[in-house]
């Protein structure tokens, strides 16, 4: 048995200035809440969300180059849930790709990108 227990943070890169626009999309549209960073972190900038039992950190990368292929996903609790953050985002401006059910059999998810750029996944158990 391994003595790793789960998964404590993800952190996707931004470029420098990033918080608004964090607050934004991870905030306002996903709806995670944001969480204060210890002041050492805090002056390298990003941001931190909660996410489940865990965190998301936005974290500042020079030079930045988003990621296009790895990527995070986020578990949704419904199928209404998923259709509706869908909503949201495409609402924002947003592209919402919807992936083949036939893929992944029992899930529905789509990939979006965050304001710049990086591959996100939202998915759920249908």
């Amino acid at each position: 048995m391994s003595p790793v227990t789960g998964l404590h943070h993800v952190q996707v890169a931004a470029p420098v200035g990033c918080e608004e626009a964090a607050r934004g999309f991870y905030g306002d549209l996903l709806g995670l809440t944001e969480l204060e960073k210890p002041p050492l972190l805090a002056a390298r900038g990003g941001c931190w969300f909660a996410l489940g039992a865990g965190e998301l950190h936005i974290g500042v990368e020079e030079p930045f180059r988003p990621a296009a292929k790895a990527h995070p996903a986020f578990r949704v609790e419904s199928r209404e849930a998923l259709d509706a953050l869908a909503e949201t985002l495409a609402e924002a401006g947003a592209t919402v790709s919807w992936a083949d059910p036939v893929e992944i059999p029992g899930l529905a998810r789509f990939h979006v990108a965050d304001p710049w750029g990086n591959r996100l996944e939202l998915v759920t158990n249908e």
